[in-house]
């Protein structure tokens, strides 16, 4: 998209398409990508600019506002740079514009972006400033996913700037979800789950705002625009208000292949059991994979080797991830093998602090490579997760 796209009469896409960036943040793997959304939002009197793009695509949001003689706002919703990074470049090239901002984003953007205090206006929760025909109205939006979010929604077209509630890490040459809309669903959890699973309680709250706003188009800061936002909005409720399913994560890793073969009788057992299973291999994981499966894992199982008295270092990382998601899991299970001693348990049950609403289950520890034996406690562990699953998903 190297030129404007045109969404509606007033508003045109001016973001950028990351096809190529494989990691976000230095943490989170970006399978497909990811866009930096931008709008120009253009009134009878006044012109507005909805975020801008992340530095690297600088030039190309210039470009893209060549044309435009006039921007009186740089609406920032959000101070992490991935949406405000181009700030200082568009207010050196409109010279007359103000950033407006949530009262919490002022010190964050001069902070952040060095961007000099007088350029900066705060605006409060509900006020709204009129572009002529047009007019934008901002909502506080707390804690999703910074203390200084907030959305913008233009009102009389009914279009909802979220910011990054309802994005996606996709990169695509299309502004609007335009596939079946359930090919979404998957980048769409994804996000979910890395940026927005820690602050469910903050997302049901301004799921109440954002009905009530009724809005007809969603445009969030990364992926796909929703010209269906019943869609998008009823999955945040489910992942942020609804139970667990009946599924169980296995996260682990083997060094010997003693924990791989507790994994594989765990897996059998569980599944044979009737409870969906999914696996994520720690040797060299996808983060996203964990996030994603964690969002509705009812149960959390943990295998790791012995490793200096200890949790094996790259479980031990996963379960601090684990921990700062904040998932709804309820049950945690830890089985592992030592070679001669060992607190493996004991670490890493210190390492899910947030996870106080789950409860952690009796470890399993077999020293040395499973016999029989070690398989019938297996067994028996499998078989507990199995009862507990019964009461909480009756046939």
């Amino acid at each position: 998209m190297s030129k404007r796209v045109r969404i509606s009469d007033r508003v045109d896409y001016v973001g950028s398409q990351d096809w190529d960036r494989e990691i976000f943040d230095s943490l989170i793997p970006l399978p497909d990508g990811t866009s930096y959304n931008s709008y120009v939002v253009k009134g009878s009197e006044k012109v507005a600019l909805i975020d801008t793009v992340d530095p690297k695509f600088g030039r190309e949001l210039e470009g893209k506002l060549k044309g435009i003689e006039k921007v009186d706002y740089v609406v920032i919703n959000h101070v992490e740079q991935d949406h405000s990074g181009c700030l200082n470049m568009v207010l050196e090239r409109y010279p007359e514009a103000k950033a407006l901002c949530s009262e919490k984003a002022k010190d964050l953007i001069i902070t952040h972006l060095h961007t000099d205090p007088e350029r900066i206006v705060t605006v409060k929760d509900a006020e709204e400033i009129s572009l002529g025909d047009r007019t934008l109205r901002f909502v506080y939006a707390p804690f999703v996913h910074w203390p200084e979010t907030m959305l913008t929604y233009l009102v009389e077209e009914r279009m909802l700037f979220t910011c990054d509630m309802f994005g996606s890490h996709l990169a695509s040459s299309e502004v609007f979800a335009v596939k079946p809309l359930h090919d979404y669903v998957e980048s769409c959890k994804r996000y979910y789950a890395e940026i927005m699973m820690p602050f469910a309680l903050p997302i049901k709250k301004n799921l109440e705002k954002v009905e009530s706003l009724s809005p007809s188009t969603v445009c969030p800061s990364h992926g796909p625009c929703w010209t269906e936002p019943g869609f998008v909005i009823n999955l945040y409720r489910r992942w942020s208000q609804g139970e667990p399913e009946n599924k169980a994560l296995l996260l682990y890793i083997s060094m010997h292949g003693s924990v791989s073969a507790m994994v594989e009788r765990m897996t059998d057992r569980i599944s044979g059991g009737g409870i969906s299973v999914a696996r994520v291999d720690l040797t060299d994981p996808d983060l996203g994979k964990i996030a994603i499966n964690l969002v509705d894992a009812h149960t959390v199982i943990i295998g790791t080797p012995t490793v200096l008295g200890g949790p094996h270092p790259k479980v031990a990382s996963a379960v601090v991830l684990a921990n700062a998601l904040r998932p709804r899991t309820k049950l945690i299970g830890i089985i592992g093998s030592f070679g001669w001693a060992g607190k493996a348990p004991e670490a890493l049950a210190s390492l899910v602090p947030n996870l106080s609403g789950a409860e952690l289950l009796p470890p399993l520890m077999l020293k040395g490579l499973p016999d029989e034996d070690g398989m019938q406690k297996v067994d028996e562990f499998a078989d507990m997760i199995i009862e507990r699953h019964a009461k909480s998903f009756p046939r």
